[in-house]
């Protein structure tokens, strides 16, 4: 409960910044799409990076250590936004300057994600782990309606610089709540002599050694990809192509994000219903075919196709997320959770930024509103991979 409060605080705030910094690139340094996925890029190529061996590092030492060490450093780093702008101003800033804060804050990042996932079933019972995922999805949902429209309140008062401000505070909340969990965390036992590589291989064979978690990396992956290539570019398309304000963008983004919150409180309900395979499945469609309704927006009617995509991808995608990350962290052995999660994060994030880089070199190639659908398009077909694979029989949850 006390991880669940902290969380609830902190995925509020983290909506505020990358709204902010990309406010900053488009609003005041104006630039291109290569600019914006070059952006997208940065967060997320510590993933690929040092994935495996974060991986081989949380399964052997405290994870809530790492994840308070690395809440208080994403606090640090994204400070010094708010803090050279109230020192120089706009005048201080730069795209290489958001290059760098993105960058560290994502090395940053990969700590705290592999970790926290892999100490959630330390938290609680198998039988528990669908409950606790969606609990903590419920309430990254409800800060996905509320963050955007407050982030976009506050960016009509105040500068884009000062809204990362709310980000700080969540980062903080976050690592204050795992330093007021006293229950004592067990070591993860070292290495006992093994090589780092061998625990590496170790955690490969299992994600690669099952056709199951193969299938749903692959699934994970290549809508990934897709997804953040169009996706690096949406809030220019948006504002640029379609003429919405930043603050009518967050407006739609929060009100689209109540999908999510439907997806969240109904999952277990949803789950029971279809059996985890078909859940998967059923979520992937959902969650990938809606941002094809992007390309045929005109002005007119862009806050409407916004509301409506984002309701139904967000939707979708905690149908899809809440049955598989259950579904995975039943599965392996608690020992193997951090090495398990950073093959499973390599592979599926690994491929943000190469779509994000992607997404934006090919819109200055071809123009933002046809990469755009050809992306979207792409990326509705990535439910292939778990519909044909022996993830379409899985019934129940893992429990032994």
């Amino acid at each position: 409960m006390k991880f669940w409060v902290g969380q609830s605080i902190s995925v509020f705030g983290s909506q505020f910044s990358p709204f902010a910094i990309q406010a900053i690139a488009i609003g005041i340094l104006h630039t291109s799409d290569t600019g914006l996925g070059l952006l997208a890029f940065f967060n997320f190529i510590a993933f690929p990076v040092l994935g495996l061996l974060v991986g081989v590092w949380t399964d052997r030492h405290r994870r809530r250590r790492i994840m308070i060490i690395a809440d208080f450093g994403r606090a640090a780093v994204l400070f010094v936004i708010p803090a050279v702008f109230l020192a120089a101003g706009l005048a201080g800033f730069s795209m290489n300057l958001l290059y760098v804060i993105t960058l560290i804050a994502g090395i940053l990042t990969v700590f705290f994600e592999i970790a926290y996932q892999a100490n959630i079933p330390s938290f609680v019972q198998k039988s528990q782990i669908v409950d606790a995922n969606s609990k903590l999805e419920t309430s990254r949902s409800v800060a996905q309606v509320a963050g955007p429209a407050a982030a976009g309140a506050i960016l009509s008062v105040l500068t884009a610089p000062l809204v990362v401000f709310g980000d700080v505070l969540g980062y903080l909340s976050s690592s204050l709540s795992l330093l007021w969990i006293k229950r004592p965390e067990p070591s993860m036992g070292g290495a006992h002599g093994r090589s780092t590589w061998h625990d590496v291989r170790e955690g490969l064979s299992v994600v690669f050694g099952d056709k199951r978690l193969r299938a749903i990396a692959a699934t994970t992956a290549t809508s990934n990809l897709f997804s953040n290539a169009f996706g690096a570019i949406t809030l220019k398309y948006l504002n640029v192509n379609l003429s919405l304000s930043f603050t009518a963008i967050a407006l739609a983004v929060g009100i689209g994000s109540l999908g999510g919150v439907l997806g969240a409180v109904t999952s277990k309900r949803y789950i029971g219903a279809l059996g985890v395979g078909m859940s998967i499945i059923v979520g992937a469609i959902v969650g990938s075919i809606p941002p094809i309704a992007f390309y045929f927006a005109v002005p007119s009617d862009a806050f409407l196709v916004a509301v409506a995509v984002g309701f139904f991808t967000s939707l979708g995608v905690l149908w899809y997320n809440i049955p598989q990350v259950s579904y995975r962290q039943a599965l392996v052995p608690e020992a193997l959770q951090g090495r398990m999660n950073a093959t499973m994060r390599t592979i599926v994030w690994g491929t943000i930024p190469l779509g994000g880089l992607m997404g934006g070199v090919v819109g200055d190639l071809i123009g933002t509103r046809l990469t755009m659908g050809v992306m979207a398009v792409l990326g509705s077909l990535a439910f292939l991979w778990v519909l044909l694979s022996p993830v379409r029989k899985v019934k129940d949850m893992p429990t032994g």
